[in-house]
């Protein structure tokens, strides 16, 4: 009766096992930030009006800094600048780890506002774009909601019509080559998923999951009450099936072979001024004059411009778990059940001899 009830319980662990549980193996919260990603003092590749600062200068400026459970990142907002003088200074983070298949969620309590802002929080290869594809989960300029989640790739990536999702797909072809670099862009379907709008209700919740078979983007703002929980309070195992429709979706397929378009990339986290988008459409969204010269003469505008984090993680694939949570160490204690399994088959045939 003991062998029997040791491989029922067994039985029971393998056939309520889920294939889409993802596993905590980053948890960045305050000054956690600062261990998990790299200062990039580079010259800005949208040619922005910004100086992309190292870390010493970030902190020692306060452009970079934690208290408690916030992390925040910044522009300048005190500085006038000659047309001569390098740009304004700002931050651009990248991620020490690059990632394939993976699930990275962000808790974010303020995204960078005012005319001429274009933040941005993404995944790429900076060293190999655009080959190895790039995935913006936020990304806007002007303070012009909503949000859109875009893939950029190289040739022979297309996105097929009528995909189910809650946001609105744009162009479908993901070429960084056609149109400008528009991507294959899905705007969110809610306005207040950007810009001032999205700061007014302290903020919300972007997620990404990334497999060779899919990627797919959510938004939740901070009071929405279907927000998972799991993704929420940062448990050591999520479920993504169970976290509902998402914004956008991208499927690979005949047209898109994501897996070809995609390799190993960093998470991104930065701040530019006017550049190749927020510069070419200052005016058309509401912003008077030039946007480089609005960017040295009001340094104050950019007293909102910053980023803080509640928490951003990272989670991988692991062993599939059991569901509810409450059976949990069954299936983490398969591998004991299996050697207690042969320990009493031991003990059977000895006494059986």
């Amino acid at each position: 009766m003991a062998i029997l009830r040791i491989i029922t319980l067994w039985a029971l662990a393998i056939s309520h096992t889920r294939a889409t549980t993802y596993r905590l193996t980053e948890n960045w919260v305050g000054h956690d930030f600062f261990n998990g990603f790299n200062h990039e003092n580079i010259a800005d590749p949208t040619h922005g009006r910004v100086t992309y600062v190292d870390e010493a200068t970030a902190r020692s400026d306060n452009l970079s800094y934690a208290i408690g459970d916030s992390f925040v990142i910044r522009a300048d907002y005190t500085s006038l600048l000659a047309a001569s003088d390098p740009g304004r200074k700002s931050v651009r983070l990248k991620s020490k780890t690059a990632y394939t298949t993976h699930v990275v969620a962000f808790d974010i309590r303020h995204i960078p506002q005012g005319c001429a802002t274009w933040p941005a929080a993404w995944e790429t290869d900076d060293n190999n774009w655009p080959n190895a594809g790039e995935a913006d989960i936020i990304e806007g300029v002007n303070d012009v909601s909503p949000n859109q989640g875009t893939l950029h790739t190289t040739a022979g990536c297309v996105m097929p019509s009528g995909i189910q999702q809650t946001g609105a797909p744009q162009q479908l072809d993901c070429n960084y080559a056609v149109n400008y670099n528009a991507g294959c862009g899905v705007k969110v379907d809610k306005a207040n998923s950007y810009g001032p709008s999205f700061n007014n209700i302290g903020g919300g919740y972007y997620a990404m999951e990334r497999t060779p078979d899919f990627i797919r983007m959510w938004f939740w703002p901070r009071n929405d009450t279907s927000a998972p929980v799991d993704m929420k309070t940062g448990k050591l195992v999520i479920d993504t099936d169970s976290w509902g429709e998402p914004f956008g979706y991208w499927p690979s397929g005949p047209s898109c072979n994501l897996a070809a378009h995609f390799g190993p990339n960093n998470i991104i986290i930065n701040l530019t001024l006017c550049g190749d988008w927020a510069g070419a459409v200052f005016n058309n969204d509401g912003c008077s004059g030039d946007c480089v010269d609005y960017v040295n003469n009001n340094p104050a505008a950019f007293r909102d411009a910053y980023w803080e984090f509640k928490a951003a993680r990272v989670y991988l694939q692991g062993v599939a778990l059991l569901q509810p949570e409450s059976e949990l160490n069954i299936i983490e204690n398969k591998s004991t059940i299996l050697s207690h399994v042969k320990i009493f088959e031991r003990v059977h045939l000895l006494k059986s001899n």
